[in-house]
């Protein structure tokens, strides 16, 4: 027999083996690898304590009024939601709200009438202010203007694209 360890495809053996649930043909040819390889020796005699402890284990009594106890602790949950507003309710006056929520909708809406009748701030006098220039000043504002323009066209002419 080949080692259910190792090759992983028999592992449910052993675990049968341990619960007491495999057929007498396979259990004989279990015990006889068990006596051979430590590995599954020591796997299945760790399942045999959990079973066995399982068979000995009892458990506690049911007193007779569990359900009417869990029952009264279920309908006494209380959710979380009524838990964080529950310190608030005292506070507010949910009836007084949309009243108190249009009172300031109406008030919201005078001050912008308010606002927009008073009319566009007035617009400071129109005046020209004509600055007195250098002749030689707007010759050369036209030079870098030239230069500039010139740049321009030999970066479009470099770049082999029209520029859009």
């Amino acid at each position: 027999m080949k080692c259910p360890m190792e090759t992983g495809e028999s592992v449910e053996w052993l675990l049968a083996y341990a619960s007491r649930k495999l057929d007498a043909g396979g259990g004989v040819e279990l015990e006889r690898h068990l006596e051979v390889c430590p590995a599954c020796r020591e796997l299945a005699a760790g399942q045999r304590a959990v079973w066995d402890a399982l068979d000995d284990w009892e458990a506690a009594p049911v007193s007779s009024d569990f359900d009417r106890r869990l029952g009264e602790r279920i309908a006494g949950r209380v959710s979380w939601w009524d838990l964080a507003t529950r310190p608030f309710r005292p506070l507010t006056a949910w009836r007084a709200l949309p009243v108190a929520a249009a009172a300031c909708a109406v008030f919201l809406a005078g001050l912008v009438f308010l606002e927009r009748s008073s009319g566009p701030a007035p617009a400071p006098p129109a005046t020209a202010q004509v600055e007195a220039l250098e002749p030689d000043q707007v010759e050369h504002a036209l030079d870098d203007l030239e230069m500039i323009s010139q740049f321009d066209r030999s970066v479009r002419a470099d770049s082999g694209s029209p520029r859009i």
